[in-house]
């Protein structure tokens, strides 16, 4: 068996493993906190976040507060599931060398 069979290839990028990891510690983020936390633009967090959750790893609310949009984030539990399959992976690698 492959040392690399388990990485995930949705999760090769940065900021999508920062979201992940962010989400996986918080029950859910908001656009903003995900994007001064990973200090990156709202086109690249809205591209990133656009990935994961076609992959249905993450799901996306819209919601108002008061009168202004908000968009949370929350992991899925196939989300979950394939994060932490994916960082076992990583960590497997990691000790075989």
């Amino acid at each position: 068996m492959s040392l690399i069979n388990n990485i995930n290839k949705v999760f090769d990028h940065r900021i999508r493993l920062g979201i992940m990891s962010i989400l996986m510690v918080n029950e859910y983020a908001d656009f903003n906190t995900l994007k001064e936390l990973l200090d990156i633009t709202d086109g690249n967090l809205a591209s990133h976040a656009k990935a994961l959750e076609t992959a249905e790893y993450i799901k996306v609310e819209k919601l108002f507060i008061g009168r202004k949009p908000n968009t949370r984030y929350s992991t899925t539990k196939l989300g979950e599931q394939a994060f932490k399959k994916h960082i076992e992976a990583l960590e497997n690698l990691i000790n075989k060398h």
